[in-house]
């Protein structure tokens, strides 16, 4: 065999090592893939912060109220899908005497008219504190009065008509 010819066919022995070689870089690559996954696991949650804006309500969200230009406190969801209109702000733990806890939710996406289940937890920065506490708005976002049993940040898990969105909310102690 010409030296040329077994130079593009190579040995047995210089295969081998070919097939090494592509297998030894890939190797590590995995290894890093299934690390960073774990990594990635182990993000701890983030810290309960609400971000209330009290400003004009946005566009999607001003049906039937005039003017459209109207100002309050609202924030709206991680995902942008829902807006929790705050006609009682501050909120307050245990509720007042004087008035209720009313959220407007308005969804940016379509509704089934489902109801808005809500799950809400106390959170010390990152991290759960106590029980998570439910409630349900009827037919969907809308009006409603969300009390909760204490003071304190709570991280809202809202989920209606297929939807899915969080937000945080502060609920000071009521001083009354």
């Amino acid at each position: 065999m010409s030296r040329s010819r077994r130079f593009l066919l190579g040995s047995g022995r210089s295969r081998l090592c070919a097939v090494v070689v592509v297998l030894v870089p890939t190797a590590p690559v995995i290894a890093l893939s299934n690390k960073a996954l774990l990594a990635a696991s182990a993000i701890p949650a983030p810290v309960c912060q609400p971000r209330v804006v009290d400003g004009v309500i946005p566009s999607w969200a001003q049906a039937g109220f005039h003017p459209p230009d109207r100002r309050m406190p609202y924030e709206i969801g991680a995902q942008g899908h829902i807006a929790a209109l705050l006609w009682a702000y501050p909120l307050l733990a245990p509720p007042p005497t004087t008035h209720n806890n009313k959220i407007l939710w308005v969804s940016e996406v379509s509704t089934s008219g489902a109801p808005l289940i809500i799950s809400a937890q106390r959170m010390m920065g990152s991290d759960p504190i106590g029980q998570p506490a439910r409630r349900t708005v009827a037919g969907g976002p809308g009006p409603s009065i969300i009390n909760l049993p204490g003071a304190g940040c709570w991280r809202l898990e809202l989920r209606w008509s297929g939807h899915h969105d969080t937000l945080d909310l502060d609920y000071l102690r009521n001083p009354g």
